[in-house]
């Protein structure tokens, strides 16, 4: 059997498709941007529509390009943003609203509500999740309250809820399947992560019928195989996890205490605790690094809403570059002797504060400061912000073996003057790896694993590469002035009381 891989990444700003040769390298890519729509302040969505067209169009260029014949691939694998809330109609297969991005803030009066109420204790330690809105069931919560006679449907069985990759498994496989994977499912605030199974106490609490949801599988599994009119071919669908999940294995952190870190739209870490499923005290999420075999792997996981973003909101919002990649050189015209400090809370902050309601600012502006001033802080935050969640996650899982080198990929990782910001400002190493596109990766190997035609996670492990090593240069009393600063401004940037510094 060809050991070719068909990856389909569908993101927060796009979808692509990679495939993967049996050497595991990338052969060819296609890349389409979605929109982004914002109805309302603290509201974002995308069309599923056009989620699902995007992705056709890009893994049916992305094939052309490798001249591979549909017939050779020998498994496609699935990953996706997560959180993001798609319900449809499982007759037809039509969406029945517009999908509710992970990043919309809609449903903060209803995790206030339930917070109020004593449940968020509950809620924690069934799911190793915060009650934000960050999560699906509050989103879920809100359509069906909300979009007229979806409750009854649903209750009656007519409609379907689910991830990203939920929805895309329905459509390839022509309806045929409806299930989701564990890693997934565990983002949703209705799977208890230590029972592997879908909640029926907060499901009740959330006013969901069961009937909606998906099946949950491991992530290398068998999600069914694709309807011939949509490749030309009935391939398997083999490999399915979260983008951050995936770009974990992608990263071949498989052993307790390993971490990485993906920059993209926002910013995700994770630290894998093996069969630990620690419960934070740092307001830290527990979540499930990857199910493989019927066994769980845990993480803790500090979520950032906002690292790329800002940079996109440099050139479109402000005009300040034209291209992303302008931002590290203009950072490095910066005046020095300034110290402008940019808290990108454009849609509340995210771990370990978990304000929705905080919104973003910047402190420190001179009469001299500047584009490259602007620059120069939005790319420091970043690195702030990533520090604020190893200082957590080290507190959270204390006297186990970390490892002191973060492993990065994404977008922003390609900049040499943010990852080496980044190393300055966490004073660990940061390895760069040598494949930015980890995340479809991780999804290729599950695939490519359960397929028998890739290498096991060990081999796996061993065929990793590191780009390049970023070693820490900053002078300590430097470093130490420039936290204090970012700590003061996230002080005066969080929106009330009850959303205090943990690590103040």
């Amino acid at each position: 059997m060809s050991g070719h891989i068909l990856a389909i990444d569908q993101g927060t700003t796009s979808s692509r498709a990679i495939v993967f040769d049996a050497g595991m390298k990338m052969i060819s890519s296609a890349q389409e941007e979605i929109k982004q729509s914002y109805p309302q302040p603290g509201w974002v969505e995308h069309d599923p529509d056009e989620i699902w067209t995007t992705v056709v169009n890009t893994a049916r260029k992305a094939l052309a390009n490798a001249n591979v014949p549909v017939a050779d691939i020998a498994a496609i694998g699935i990953t996706n943003q997560r959180e993001t809330t798609v319900v449809w109609e499982r007759k037809s297969g039509r969406a029945l609203y517009k999908a509710i991005v992970w990043q919309d803030r809609r449903t903060a009066e209803v995790c206030d509500s339930l917070k109020a109420d004593g449940y968020e204790k509950l809620f924690s330690a069934k799911t190793g999740l915060l009650l934000d809105p960050y999560f699906s069931g509050t989103k879920l919560r809100w359509l069906l309250d909300n979009v007229d006679g979806l409750r009854e449907r649903a209750e009656a069985g007519e409609v379907c809820f689910g991830t990203v990759d939920s929805w895309l498994i329905f459509n390839l496989t022509g309806g045929r399947v409806h299930a989701t994977d564990a890693t997934n499912a565990s983002r949703t605030l209705l799977f208890n992560i230590t029972e592997g199974r879908w909640d029926e106490e907060l499901l009740g609490l959330l006013r969901i019928p069961a009937a909606m949801l998906p099946e949950v599988k491991d992530c290398a599994d068998d999600f069914g195989v694709t309807d011939r009119d949509v490749f030309g071919a009935a391939t398997p669908i083999l490999g399915v996890a979260g983008d951050q999940q995936a770009a974990t294995i992608g990263n071949a952190c498989f052993k307790p205490g390993m971490m990485k870190s993906t920059y993209g739209t926002g910013c995700f870490a994770l630290l894998n605790t093996g069969r630990d499923c620690v419960a934070s005290s740092n307001r830290m999420i527990t979540t499930i690094a990857y199910r493989l075999g019927g066994k769980t792997t845990y993480a803790l996981e500090g979520s950032i809403f906002i690292a790329g973003a800002a940079v996109q909101w440099l050139r479109d919002g402000l005009g300040l570059i034209s291209q992303a990649s302008e931002s590290g050189t203009l950072a490095t015209r910066a005046d020095p002797n300034q110290r402008v400090y940019v808290v990108p809370a454009f849609t509340g902050l995210g771990a370990p504060y978990w304000d929705p309601e905080a919104r973003g600012a910047i402190f420190g502006l001179t009469r001299n400061s500047g584009p490259a001033e602007f620059a120069h802080a939005v790319l420091e935050s970043v690195a702030y912000q990533t520090l604020d969640l190893l200082i957590a996650m080290r507190k959270d899982w204390g006297g186990h073996h970390i490892e002191t080198v973060l492993r990065v990929d994404g977008g922003m990782a390609s900049s040499d003057w943010t990852m080496q910001r980044l190393a300055d400002v966490v004073g660990n190493p940061v390895d760069r790896s040598a494949v930015l596109e980890t995340t479809a990766l991780g999804a290729a190997w599950l695939a490519g694993s359960r397929a028998a035609v890739w290498p096991d996670h060990e081999q796996f492990g061993k065929a990793w590469a590191c780009n390049r090593r970023f070693q820490p240069s900053m002078e300590e009393a430097e470093r130490q002035t420039k936290i204090a600063g970012w700590r003061n401004a996230v002080s005066r940037t969080l929106s009330g009381a009850q959303y205090g510094n943990p690590l103040a």
